[in-house]
């Protein structure tokens, strides 16, 4: 017979229940402080409802009734420092954090203050998508951020906000600040990837971060237990060796004293921490009905569970106590409730029969695409070098050493650069070495990550909203922002705009162009043209070292996320760097006249810039070749390319990947907009197939465009024009 050893969970975990004792020790500040919140929350997310209900809420009202236990409990006694998000049920966590800042002592007793009514008022004008919000009306319900108060933002991903929390709590651990991170999510959420990849990330990198589940028992309309076989959702926490409580989130201070044992912890660098709350929403998913009018849960179990209301358990413990009466607990009820219709009354008026948004109360229709980035840095106060006009003298280096030399140097003078990805820290340099000697020079700094795309992209992402780091991430291939794709396009890109247009997001993404070396249809991507169509992302694809150094410099100054593209065709290839420069910038927005010509226009970037200039030279065609350097929308320079076509007249756009994610397609669009009048034919353009490279050598060749292809397109464009390139000449070029 096998022998057997029964095993035990690498981290604690635990139960924890109240007692009579618990309760009578309990501060009355403490308990007076959780009270007066949850009413004040309560009447704001009744006061929500009742606006739903009348059709004034556009978009969804997620309540948090009945919930309000678990946020209050456990944000009261946090820093003012320490930092929360939450999911798309986030009024509550929301309220608490922000309540707290600007009100850290509440009394039942006391008047409500006018700091509190400007935090409710601020809220609810957000919540129905009005300008007085803290968003300006654009976060609404699921976006409610504040990050003065500590309030990171809420999400509407299932999911989407906890690999946020990790940066922020990788920002406190960097900077020994002892300050903590809490995210909340709920029982949809503990199933998915990018959540249980942040638990494993964070364990590994021991963050102060707080888990916190609020298991309210139903996603939407389902029960936890279908669709899971370990309904008692802290378990997830030990499968990571992550501390982990399990508590009866309808008794705010089981929760409190759960959460102080974990804050304990994570000040002393022992964490992350666990902790979930079995919690109850007395009304359905979104809006002001209860579940049972959906059929998903019956009428005796609302009943039951709004027996545990939080609220009634925590007056009438008070009130055994005598630190307040059933007067008291009434007249707050009553003062909270007043205090909300009159703030409901400075956002509505009446209409006819009804209610109707004051009309002033509306954002300028003129704000709709303000801060989708921010603005650039004032380019004439730094020193810009362009190639051509650098007379000084050179050395030749690789592309992928000129990478390493100038990270080098940006870490050597800029103590907030963080860089992460997978293998970084080993190989020489990752699996490129463009980070070669980084992880000896700056210990602490360079974090070879775990396998989890989503995980340390949303960390990084956190850390660049938190603003003491700028994050640099490495893709090992672009396919995998697929992988990433909430946090890279829901979170990140969004992230600006989203919450009112002055959140900062400065985190560089590098990730390289792979055709070409056989490794298949699910890492060659050339991702250009997805990040150009998404809002929010800047694009730099140096074709040079000396422009690859410039332009990196360039974007590390920048307050926008920004993608760099690579290729590995550029990385053993050789050009001019200043010999002892390399602080020099070249400025994002200004594309670069790789050739001057008369005949054609071609626009390119990256590595098809020398298969185009080849392409060129071996037809004979005397066309102007401009590399584009950066690709947004927004830093397209269409001084320089308006420059060149309305002298040529004519226009072909190289790139090589496939026509299915094509750049040029958007380009082409906004070409013709912009210069049908000195068109003399369609915009030509050259890409690859619709299929993606695959390994055979043969097709992944058939797949993606080459400087082969670039004199096809050529020609076509000459031919157009009415000057056709000999047909001999173009098979001798490319045989």
């Amino acid at each position: 017979m096998p022998e057997r050893t029964r095993l035990e969970t690498a981290a604690p975990w635990i139960e924890l229940r109240t007692t009579r004792e618990d309760w009578d020790k309990a501060d009355p500040a403490l308990l007076g402080e959780m009270l007066t919140q949850m009413h004040l929350i309560r009447a704001f997310e009744e006061t929500v409802l009742d606006l739903a209900g009348e059709g004034l809420v556009h978009g969804p009202a997620h309540s948090s009734i009945g919930q309000e236990g678990g946020a209050v409990a456990s944000i009261v006694g946090l820093r003012a420092s320490d930092q929360v998000n939450g999911s798309h049920r986030g009024h509550h966590q929301f309220l608490a954090k922000a309540l707290a800042y600007v009100a850290p002592h509440l009394d039942p007793k006391a008047d409500i203050s006018p700091e509190v009514e400007q935090v409710l008022h601020q809220t609810l004008a957000e919540i129905l998508g009005l300008e007085p919000g803290f968003g300006h009306g654009r976060g609404g319900s699921m976006h409610l951020r504040w990050a003065e108060a500590g309030a990171l933002g809420t999400n509407a991903i299932v999911g989407g906000g906890v690999p946020l929390a990790a940066g922020a709590a990788m920002a406190h651990k960097m900077a020994e600040t002892g300050d903590v991170a809490i995210t909340y999510f709920g029982d949809g959420a503990v199933n998915i990837g990018a959540a249980l990849e942040t638990m494993n990330l964070a364990a590994a990198w021991s963050l102060p971060m707080l888990f916190f589940v609020e298991n309210n028992l139903y996603a939407v309309a389902t029960r936890v237990e279908e669709v899971t076989r370990e309904a008692r959702l802290s378990g997830r926490g030990c499968g990571f060796g992550i501390p982990s409580w399990r508590v009866d989130g309808m008794d705010p201070l089981a929760v409190h004293l759960a959460t102080q044992e974990a804050l304990a912890l994570l000040r002393e660098g022992k964490g992350p921490a666990l902790i979930e709350a079995e919690v109850y929403r007395f009304f359905h998913q979104n809006g002001p009905l209860p579940g049972s009018a959906f059929g998903y849960r019956s009428k005796e179990e609302e009943v039951a569970w709004r027996a545990r209301d939080p609220l009634k358990r925590t007056a009438d413990e008070m009130v055994r106590r005598n630190l307040v009466s059933d007067a008291d607990v009434s007249d707050l009820r009553d003062r909270c409730k007043t205090v909300m219709t009159r703030l409901a009354e400075r956002l509505v008026e009446a209409h006819g029969n009804s209610r109707r948004i004051r009309p002033d109360m509306w954002p300028d229709a003129a704000f709709v695409d303000v801060g989708i980035r921010g603005d650039l840095p004032d380019w004439n106060t730094v020193r810009i070098v362009e190639s051509d006009a650098y007379y000084g003298p050179t050395k030749e280096r690789k592309f992928v050493d000129a990478i390493a030399d100038v990270l080098h140097r940006r870490f050597e003078t800029d103590p907030s650069l963080v860089v992460m990805g997978e293998d970084i820290h080993r190989l020489k340099g990752g699996t490129n070495g463009a980070t070669r000697g980084l992880a000896d020079a700056f210990p602490g700094r360079v974090l070879g990550t775990p396998i989890s795309e989503a995980a340390f992209t949303g960390l990084a992402g956190g850390m660049a909203m938190d603003g003491r780091y700028r994050p640099i991430i490495e893709f090992m291939y672009p396919d995998f922002m697929w992988v990433a794709a909430d946090q890279v396009f829901n979170q990140i890109g969004k992230a600006r705009h989203m919450f009112g247009g002055d959140t900062n997001v400065p985190l560089v993404l590098r990730t390289k162009i792979a055709m070409g070396t056989g490794y298949g249809s699910q890492h060659s991507l050339d991702p250009a043209g997805m990040f150009a169509s998404s809002p929010g992302w800047r694009i730099i694809a140096p074709s040079t070292p000396h422009d690859y150094v410039g332009l990196m410099n360039a974007a590390l100054q920048c307050r926008d996320p920004i993608l760099v593209i690579e290729h590995v065709d550029l990385y053993q290839t050789m050009g001019a760097l200043p010999a002892d420069d390399l602080d020099y910038v070249v400025p994002l927005g200004k594309a670069r006249v790789a050739r001057s010509g008369r005949d054609l226009t071609v626009l390119t970037y990256s590595a098809m810039v020398t298969r185009s200039l080849e392409a060129v030279e071996r037809l004979g065609v005397d066309a102007e070749v401009i590399d584009l350097r950066t690709l947004d929308r927004t830093s397209i320079d269409w001084e320089t390319i308006g420059n060149s076509i309305r002298r040529t007249n004519n226009v072909v756009i190289a790139e090589q990947g496939s026509v299915g994610t094509s750049y040029g397609a958007m380009l082409a669009d906004e070409i013709q907009r912009r210069y049908l009048d000195w068109l003399d034919q369609p915009v030509q353009r050259v890409h690859g197939r619709e299929a993606s490279p695959t390994i055979s050598k043969v097709l992944e060749r058939a797949a993606f465009a080459g400087s082969r292809e670039v004199a096809q397109g050529l020609a076509l464009a000459m031919a157009a024009k009415g000057t056709p390139v000999d047909g001999a000449r173009l098979n001798e070029a490319f045989r």
